[in-house]
């Protein structure tokens, strides 16, 4: 299928279900998947990172539209997406998949008490699920090593909450050595899972304000937040040419 292009990032034109449908077929035969869930953060730093722009492009298998502003934008571009797909929930279904099919999994990310909760979370929700690792992010290690610690689990799914581009740096390593495991970059997710952090409320979502009520939550976020009208400055150039 041919991608959407957004300012050099190619976003695939599925739906949650669709994805999910995949996914599964590609869990199934342990082939070794790398998914990317890029936002428009994840699209402005992508634009100006030829290295980074090259993993989610020609490296990642999958890239879904995590946030209505990428959706938006393809509209804007007169092209459609059919809706977007968050890594927080493609991380709650591969959680119920990996307790259903008894699967290996391996954490790494977030705070050292985020991890610990999420790790209790997952031993007491989800009893079936295989947990062969489970570290923060706070790791002096090269990524190299890290990915090597990975890979000698022999783990069937691989969440990293390490922040982009960090996240799909270290992933993009057990995808290029050909880890037969899917494996995707989870951002937040854990924060919000464990409890630490409160998800938006469903009406927030429905509205697709999550990022309004993460600034409400916390308004230290503002400079962050600021590349998105950004965002949406340059999607307009790319439009006229």
């Amino acid at each position: 299928m041919v991608k959407i292009n957004i300012l050099g990032v190619g976003f695939d034109k599925y739906s949650l279900s669709e994805f999910e449908a995949k996914f599964l077929d590609r869990l199934k035969k342990r082939q070794s998947t790398l998914i990317v869930t890029a936002n428009p953060e994840i699209v402005m730093t992508a634009k100006d990172d030829p290295s980074y722009r090259e993993i989610i492009n020609n490296v990642a298998d999958y890239v879904t539209a995590d946030g209505i502003g990428i959706v938006k934008a393809a509209r804007m571009l007169g092209k459609r997406l059919p809706e977007r797909v968050t890594g927080y929930d493609l991380f709650t279904w591969f959680l119920d998949t990996a307790n259903q099919d008894k699967l290996r999994v391996y954490l790494i990310g977030a705070k050292p008490e985020v991890i610990q909760a999420v790790e209790k979370k997952v031993k007491s929700e989800y009893p079936d699920i295989d947990l062969v690792g489970c570290e923060d992010g706070y790791f002096k290690d090269s990524l190299e090593t890290v990915a090597s610690r990975i890979k000698a689990t022999q783990p069937d799914l691989v969440f990293a909450a390490l922040g982009f581009p960090k996240q799909e740096r270290l992933l993009a390593i057990l995808r290029e050595e050909g880890l037969q495991a899917t494996m995707m970059g989870v951002g937040g997710s854990f924060d919000v899972f464990s409890g630490m952090a409160k998800r938006a409320p469903k009406a927030f979502q429905d509205a697709h304000l999550e990022w309004f009520y993460r600034l409400l939550k916390e308004p230290t976020r503002i400079g962050r937040m600021m590349v998105l009208p950004k965002f949406v400055v340059e999607v307009k150039k790319s439009k006229k040419k």
